[in-house]
């Protein structure tokens, strides 16, 4: 008997053995329930480290859990392979990023694999090759068709470093999400999709996600941004122009005393030209568009501002306010303009006090006094209409309803939904990406690249690191080319699409990655959608799960799939850290998987990180705990070693335990309530939620305790050794989600049949569950004096006859009748003895 632990002679036979038999295999034809298990697919960036490891594990542990419950599960992976770091590290080490990036590809597949993790390999992808990226550029030409994707001068964020633009949801903090460095402001002519188009739907819709965490939902509603209000039209005096202000505060409006433009707001240079303020305004416009998005709205904080000697007219009392350009108002928000209410909004109010412009209270709370003169932060609450012409003493609320009717009647302006979300910025000007399908004609002007062309491919040779182009001009082979509808001479788009693009829709690619004819298989998709469970980062709850939802309801809307969301439910894993900081090279303080499943195997690094703590927080990584796991794979291997023979021979004999427990030895009736309380914990924490943690340590727990009498129990013979065999098996079954290689190794070992993930999941046993007895406080005059344990069923008559026998009671009442005995129903009994 071999009672030594050894992971690495059992893990990769297994490994090879799962590949082998298909076990990870979708079956399109089964007749069971369909699980989609998804994880997120991973940049190939190059080795993994502990910390990615959650995702993949948690992701592992669900499919084999669901496998076991008889699903035909779905679980694939693939690979999210362009993006500006193959690029830079290419021009860095002079090595071509798609030969990197497949280089990465490689390393990271042999780790998964060593991890034990399984996947359908026959549904892999890998967006940087032509048979996927020729989708992406078919995805691109559906919009456009549909006049969702369109070509416009902006200005966008660039960043230095990258030498790219990057879009809203990719700046953090006024820097670029990748490497950090502080952005700029830079017009240039950019491809767009029109997400903002599909705004109300994609709030509407999250309503209905009750798999998803309160959190993402909380941050894609804050940014999609919804606002209901008004635009109101401010005439500019001794001119033709107007400026439309929107405002979600239409009951402050007798209070404007300015109004403001955005730096970049087209009409500014119209309204200042010959002016003695053009000079100073267009010198101002280039300082602030060098500021961040973040740094202009900030609510604190120094406002800047120029004014252009122009006024405009406030069609409610008809005042002339003064127009100033300021650097906290941006044209991409609203509509690039505000009507200024100092005394209802902080930023107005500090704009205010800096360059001396006037304030007047226009609401006050009820029973209080405000004095424009002497208020030290603006009141933005509710209360009273005061100095608002008709509309004094009304509340506010009620105000502003009247106002909103009396604005459309006089046609001043309009009631108005705004959002905070703009449409997504999908232009690179960056190689490593799929080329937009889009060739340029001087005669047939922008020319969608027909469908029967693609993909365009990517050229192997271009000049990299080219500041503010992309490289694809280089190669005039790429650029120069043929119109498609006239024939003449053509220039194809030499920008790149965001890598968002690619993950937008990755998932659907899965049910038919070998199609030549089609992105996906409606039929498949409609089949096996939304995903069951999608795992990953949190990281991602805006850019690539918007997206996603976003490109969904657009096929939805095109009639090639019947759903219009793409995940039923999602888990957002936190991360591992170490000494007290995200894991990353920079820091020195990665833990390499490859070193401890070396060392420990492959099921020691997956318990330790599905225990370390809950899957949704953070949590540190310790080296100690990976002993701690060792220490236990050991004990369970141990215990199943010392009894494999028995095991063997009684397997299929532990149907025959009596259901009667009165047939079983107190220690075999313990033991089985003890197994099917495990079970019922078990099965509990992974149906409703990701429990891992404590799933793990209600198992330990239990095998500790078996640990201690599994001894006795093999003693006592006949059924207690069937109960023993019924908790081993019970611990291998239970364990198998976890550490499958450990648990597949023990079941062959015992004369399983087939793979143990072919097995049924396991169903405790209710009647297991009832205790045999209950612990009772007897009290005599309410103070209490003992405690015995009696048979759970017991009568009332019995109960006292017990308790009057007890020893100590029988010695406290010596001399004394008892008048009456009181019982509260399996707690306690009192007794009330006669004077």
């Amino acid at each position: 008997m071999n009672m030594k632990y050894i992971p690495h002679e059992i893990e990769s036979k297994w490994q090879k053995n799962w590949l082998k038999a298909g076990l990870f295999k979708m079956d399109p034809d089964s007749s069971k329930p369909k699980f989609y298990c998804l994880m997120m697919f991973p940049y190939p960036s190059g080795a993994l480290h502990v910390g990615h490891g959650r995702n993949y594990i948690i992701g592992d542990v669900v499919a084999r859990y669901k496998m076991m419950q008889g699903f035909n599960v779905l679980t694939p992976m693939g690979w999210d392979a362009f993006g500006l770091p193959a690029e830079n590290a290419a021009i860095k080490n002079k090595i071509h990023p798609r030969k990197s990036t497949l280089a990465n590809i490689d390393t990271m597949k042999r780790q998964l694999n060593s991890w034990g993790v399984g996947y359908d390999w026959d549904r892999e992808i890998t967006s940087c090759l032509p048979d996927y990226y020729k989708w992406t550029q078919w995805l691109f030409l559906q919009l456009f068709n549909k006049g969702l994707a369109y070509k416009k001068k902006s200005l966008v964020n660039w960043c230095p470093s990258c030498k790219t633009v990057l879009a809203n949801e990719q700046v953090i903090n006024s820097c670029c999400e990748r490497c950090g460095s502080k952005i700029t402001q830079k017009d240039l002519e950019q491809w767009f999709f029109k997400i903002t188009d599909y705004a109300d739907r994609l709030l509407s819709d999250l309503e209905k996600l009750d798999g998803w965490p309160g959190r993402v939902k909380i941050m894609q509603y804050n940014w999609i941004g919804k606002s209901i209000g008004a635009e109101i039209v401010f005439p500019v005096e001794g001119s033709d122009v107007k400026i439309t202000c929107f405002t979600t505060r239409l009951d402050t409006i007798y209070g404007a005393t300015y109004a403001v433009l955005a730096p970049e707001h087209p009409v500014v240079a119209e309204l200042v030209r010959g002016s003695p303020q053009e000079k100073e305004i267009r010198d101002f416009r280039e300082k602030v568009l060098g500021e961040t998005r973040l740094e202009r709205m900030a609510a604190a904080g120094e406002k800047k501002g120029v004014f252009t000697g122009r006024y405009v007219i406030n069609p409610f009392n008809k005042e002339k306010i003064p127009l100033w350009v300021a650097d906290y108002v941006l044209y991409k928000y609203g509509t690039g303009a505000v009507m200024a209410v100092p005394t209802h909004d902080q930023r107005d109010f500090l704009f205010a006090k800096k360059y001396n412009l006037p304030l007047r209270i226009v609401i006050k709370p009820e029973g209080e006094r405000l004095n424009a003169g002497s208020i030290s932060e603006a009141y933005e609450g509710d209360g009273i209409q005061v100095n608002s012409g008709e509309f004094d003493g009304l509340p506010n609320k009620e105000a502003m309803v009247q106002m909103a009717d009396l604005l459309e009647e006089r046609k001043w302006g309009r009631r108005s939904i705004n959002y905070k979300l703009r449409d997504w910025l999908v232009s690179r000007q960056r190689y490593w990406g799929a080329p937009i399908p889009i060739i340029y004609c001087d005669v047939c002007g922008i020319v969608p690249v027909p469908e029967k062309d693609l993909p365009v491919t990517l050229p192997e040779k271009v000049e990299l690191g080219l500041t503010g182009m992309s490289p694809l001009a280089s190669n005039k082979e790429f650029k120069n080319t043929l119109c498609p509808r006239c024939g003449g001479r053509g220039r194809r788009e030499i920008d790149t699409m965001d890598t968002f693009v690619d993950s937008s829709w990755y998932f659907l690619r899965y049910l038919s990655p070998q199609s030549k004819d089609n992105p996906f298989s409606s039929d498949l998709v409609n089949k096996w959608f939304p995903v069951d469970q999608y795992i990953g980062g949190v990281e991602h709850a805006i850019l690539h799960l918007l997206y996603s939802r976003f490109i969904v309801k657009v096929l939805f809307d095109l009639g090639n799939i019947k759903f219009n969301e793409p995940f039923k439910n999602l888990f957002t894993q936190g991360m591992i850290i170490k000494n007290g900081a995200k894991m990353s090279k920079s820091k020195g303080n990665v833990v390499s998987p490859d070193r401890l499943i070396k060392r420990y195997g492959a099921d020691t690094v997956r318990l330790y990180t599905l225990f370390i703590g809950p899957p949704e927080k953070d949590a540190e990584w310790n080296d100690r705990g990976v002993d701690g796991a060792w220490r236990f794979l050991n004990r369970v291997w141990r215990l199943c070693q010392k009894h494999k023979e028995t095991i063997k021979i009684e397997i299929k004999n532990i149907g025959n335990i009596p259901e009667d427990p009165q047939k079983l030895t107190p220690a075999a009736r313990q033991m089985r309530f003890l197994t099917h309380q495990m079970i019922k914990k078990v099965t509990n924490d992974l149906d409703q939620g990701f429990h891992f943690n404590t799933a793990i340590a209600s198992i330990m727990e239990f095998t500790n305790e078996l640990y201690l009498k599994d001894n006795a129990l093999k003693e006592q013979g006949n059924n207690s050794v069937l109960v023993l065999v019924e908790a081993l098996l019970s611990i291998v079954k239970l364990l198998a989600p976890f550490v499958p290689h450990l648990s597949e190794e023990l079941w062959s070992q015992i004369g399983g049949q087939g793979s143990l993930f072919t097995q049924e999941w396991l169903k405790y046993n209710p009647e297991c569950l009832k205790k045999e007895t209950k612990s009772i406080v007897i009290q005599i005059k309410g103070k209490m004096r003992s405690r015995i344990d009696v048979p759970a069923g017991i009568s009332d008559d019995r109960l006292k006859q017990v308790v009057l026998e007890e020893k100590k009671i029988r010695k406290l009442l010596e001399g004394k009748s008892v008048r009456k005995i009181i019982i509260v129903p399996g707690r306690l009994v009192n007794i009330v003895p006669s004077e």
